[in-house]
């Protein structure tokens, strides 16, 4: 039981910075890396009814490393933005060291701290990583007819390593444009329709904000389209559009996405 407090303040240092602890105990966990993925109209949770509002589905990996000489276990907690407009945890999950094994964890929401918190589902050994995936969905897009834009601001709760924010428009966006610009387009491989801001030790309290504007007609959230897509063959699996690949790689590899990834199993089965 000592064990599990310990962690739980240790970790609550993570959250609030701010926190005055003795200085042995600030770096048994650290923020290794963090990456957020921005998502667009991507899907709709499982438990929308209304389907009157494009959403918008964003994804947190990260990925914290054991300084201390004894395995560790017990309570994250994060904070995540619950009082954005129809916010709704879509998929919560932490993996074994090895990334062998994915658990999907029961969390806790305290409305009042703005956190979402859970139990590891294993020890960190000293030395070794543990990764944690946490999917939200708000309704943060906004809409001007075929113009929408999302502004998304991040503040760093912690130090973070090495900090990523990508944003991936839905299939059949036009006229995208984010500012500030990204130094370069990045996806997975040599992909297209993938926009990564990558930042190399951030400081708790730090920002970063980027406005995100496409038009789309489309009314069909991307996981519909992919769905609608013919089975590939190795003849013309090189045919993919740079649009399905980047999405494709982001939910059915990474290990952002995983939550939407069993989401389109699900259909898939509901469906047979």
């Amino acid at each position: 039981m000592k064990k599990y407090l310990f962690i739980f303040s240790i970790l609550l240092f993570l959250v609030n910075p701010s926190m005055t602890m003795a200085d042995e105990n600030q770096n048994i966990l650290r923020m290794q890396e963090l990456s957020i993925k921005v998502m667009p109209e991507f899907a709709y949770h499982l438990n929308d009814v209304e389907k009157n509002h494009p959403p918008l589905l964003i994804g947190y990996q990260g990925t914290l490393l054991n300084q201390s000489l004894q395995p560790q276990k017990g309570q994250i907690e994060l904070p995540l933005p619950i009082e954005d407009k129809n916010f709704r945890i879509g998929y919560v999950a932490d993996y074994s060291s090895d990334l062998s094994k994915v658990y999907e964890i029961e969390y806790i929401i305290d409305q009042e701290k703005g956190t979402i918190s859970w139990t590891t589902s294993e020890e960190i050994q000293p030395n070794e990583v543990y990764k944690f995936v946490v999917e939200f969905y708000t309704n943060n897009i906004i809409v001007e007819e075929d113009r929408k834009s999302v502004a998304y601001q991040f503040k760093s709760f912690t130090d973070i390593g090495f900090f990523n924010l990508t944003f991936t428009p839905p299939i059949g966006a036009a006229k995208i444009d984010l500012s500030p610009a990204p130094e370069k387009n990045k996806s997975h491989g040599d992909e297209e329709g993938v926009y990564s801001y990558n930042v190399q030790g951030m400081k708790a309290g730090d920002e970063k904000s980027i406005i995100l504007t496409y038009e789309r007609s489309e009314t069909k959230p991307s996981i519909e389209l992919m769905e609608q897509q013919p089975e590939q063959t190795a003849d013309n699996e090189n045919k993919k559009s740079p649009e399905i690949l980047s999405i494709a790689a982001i939910s059915g590899v990474g290990l952002i996405g995983a939550g939407a990834f069993t989401f389109i199993l699900k259909r898939k089965k509901t469906k047979k």
